[in-house]
């Protein structure tokens, strides 16, 4: 079962998209192009493709939870000009949708840690174009962000999930402990440009609960039979961190662009 069963439409509706800077960033590598194409991995809702689609004329979008690809297509389906495809499988199995068909640039965001990566890397070795542009992008989480409401937080959904950060129902999240660049640079898309853009996100206690079950560290299966407990005294604690109502959270969006050398 995926880590994100029972998130679909939390995901949809509370996730953060992506910052106007990485949108910029990654359109300006297809300025030249004709007939550009994406191919996002791990797409989860379809943010990346939403937020690209006016810079391509193709955009395949890969996700392996049926539900969570569901919400995706009903995000695209008013796309113009843009042809979409789906696919609904891992990363790692994805198969070109046509002979001859190649990839401009892959997109990873906010996933690239739940994938087998040299799998990944060396499958887009055999389907992307020569010049394509690989891009690893994200900014952790209200799990790993560092303040007093977010620390106050993570403490409470420890009390009831443990204090291992849980990865769904039945694992814990096992943390990526090499830097991206050094797969990267182990790989044929070894010549990687770093960009870290800043980010100041406003949330209330409401949008930072549905936040909370979108994810696979708080979905709200985890909570079993105390959930509208843990939901009420999540509500209370944020409301007393909330000034006039808002939260800030202060993060980082790490986007890598890497190509053949």
């Amino acid at each position: 079962m995926s880590e994100f069963a029972d998130t679909a439409t939390y995901y949809a509706a509370y996730r953060p998209g992506i910052p106007e800077a990485a949108v910029r960033l990654v359109s300006q590598t297809v300025a030249a192009k004709r007939h550009p194409v994406l191919l996002d991995l791990g797409s989860g809702t379809g943010q990346v493709p939403a937020a690209l689609h006016e810079a391509f004329a193709e955009i395949d979008v890969v996700e392996r939870d049926p539900g969570t690809l569901a919400e995706a297509e009903k995000a695209l389906a008013s796309l113009a000009g843009t042809t979409v495809r789906l696919h609904n499988k891992p990363a790692e199995r994805f198969t070109p949708p046509h002979a001859g068909w190649a990839a401009d640039v892959v997109t990873v965001c906010r996933a690239f840690h739940w994938m087998d990566q040299p799998a990944v890397l060396s499958l887009l070795d055999g389907c992307t174009a020569k010049d394509a542009t690989f891009v690893v992008m994200g900014d952790g989480s209200l799990w790993t962000a560092s303040s007093a409401w977010t620390d106050a937080l993570r403490s409470l959904i420890q009390e009831y999930t443990g204090s291992d950060r849980r990865a769904g129902k039945d694992r814990t999240y096992a943390a990526h402990d090499r830097p991206y660049r050094e797969i990267l640079a182990e790989s044929v898309f070894a010549d990687v440009e770093e960009h870290t853009i800043p980010v100041e996100r406003p949330w209330t206690p409401q949008t930072v609960i549905g936040y909370l079950y979108s994810t696979s560290f708080a979905s709200r299966p985890l909570f079993g039979d105390r959930l509208e407990e843990f939901e009420e005294r999540a509500l209370a604690l944020l409301t007393e961190h909330a000034d006039v109502g808002v939260l800030i959270e202060h993060a980082s969006f790490d986007v890598l662009l890497a190509r053949r050398p």
